[in-house]
């Protein structure tokens, strides 16, 4: 039961990994246009979805949030302080790509979501020394990843970067991605705030999905405002006036959207699988975050973002990539 939660996880990770590359079949939109329309569908609509899946017969998503609205509105606060960091994580692909920008941001999430959580809820029990120790040894994999980021970074020259990632600031990048690393912690902890938003009926890999859309909801409303913003300050409402590009947009807006989704779908139904093992119970969002690292510097492979760097390079890269890995499942065996 607890490889198949894992391996639901992992699938989720990898879906969430790949959500930034239909992103890139995107035409002629700004990216304050784009992140907003796949905003409706990662932040809204399959959140949706995946909610009415947990609603037991008779009853209803309103009803729910309406008898607990404490719980409702701390959920979606912190969702909302978490699209701050769903913001800024969009800037850190843009200014380090896909592999170092998720790997320093969700390294950051993983180990904050992992432990400020047990600590905003009240269930500081939850801090075992297997799940300290496994949030210790995801760190370390990340800063490995980061060093390999590093080195990329001193080996290439600016051409080469800017091949590979149009907008390549590593400093900045850096910076952004430690910020969107913080406030995305701030998901997990929304998700602990949410957990009385459920049902005793409820299947138990649904549970978390209700909670899910209210931290969701929380986060759109931050990255609308956002964006709207962008759009006037810019100029760039006419590009939802480029009708004959809505066709292709829409598309591939719609599945990043989805893809993105998938981790949180798939981490409540992991989770729905690991109940018999508290300590990976506890450890399953830095589970989920280390496995997005893992796989989203595979696909920073594939897109080439790592061409041109030494063996040495790549050696300290594949090395963080197992750290990740092992760390996983590392606290189910101490």
């Amino acid at each position: 039961m607890v490889l198949i939660g894992l391996l639901i996880i992992a699938i989720g990770a990898f879906c969430q990994s790949s959500s930034y590359v239909p992103i890139n079949k995107i035409k002629d939109w700004s990216w304050e246009s784009y992140w907003i329309v796949q905003g409706v569908f990662a932040w809204l609509v399959f959140p949706i979805l995946g909610a009415l899946l947990a609603v037991p017969q008779g009853e209803s998503l309103l009803a729910l949030y309406t008898a607990d609205i404490t719980a409702t509105l701390k959920t979606i606060f912190f969702g909302v302080l978490w699209g701050v960091g769903g913001l800024t994580f969009g800037l850190s692909m843009r200014y380090l790509g896909v592999a170092l920008g998720q790997s320093i941001a969700l390294g950051t999430c993983a180990g904050l979501g992992t432990i400020l959580t047990p600590l905003f809820t009240g269930k500081t029990g939850d801090l075992t020394t297997p799940v300290i120790v496994g949030v210790v040894v995801t760190l370390l994999g990340i800063a490995i990843i980061g060093l390999a980021g590093m080195m990329k970074s001193n080996e290439s020259d600016e051409e080469t970067k800017k091949a590979a990632i149009k907008d390549f600031n590593f400093g900045k990048g850096i910076l952004v991605a430690l910020l969107a690393g913080f406030m995305s912690a701030c998901f997990n902890i929304g998700l602990g705030m949410g957990e009385s938003l459920t049902w005793d009926a409820t299947p138990a890999i649904f549970k978390t999905l209700p909670a899910t859309f209210m931290v969701t909801l929380g986060g759109f409303l931050t990255n609308a405002v956002y964006c709207f913003y962008q759009n006037s300050k810019n100029k760039t409402w006419n590009d939802y006036k480029k009708g004959n590009l809505w066709g292709n947009n829409l598309v591939f807006c719609a599945l990043a959207g989805l893809l993105w989704y998938s981790q949180f779908f798939g981490l409540s139904l992991g989770k729905g699988f690991l109940e018999n093992s508290p300590v990976l119970l506890a450890f399953s969002w830095c589970i989920l975050m280390s496995l997005n690292v893992t796989f989203s510097n595979v696909w920073g492979i594939i897109l080439k973002e790592w061409k041109g760097c030494s063996k040495k390079t790549i050696a300290v890269l594949l090395c963080g990539i197992l750290v990740l890995i092992v760390s996983s499942f590392l606290p189910q065996i101490i």
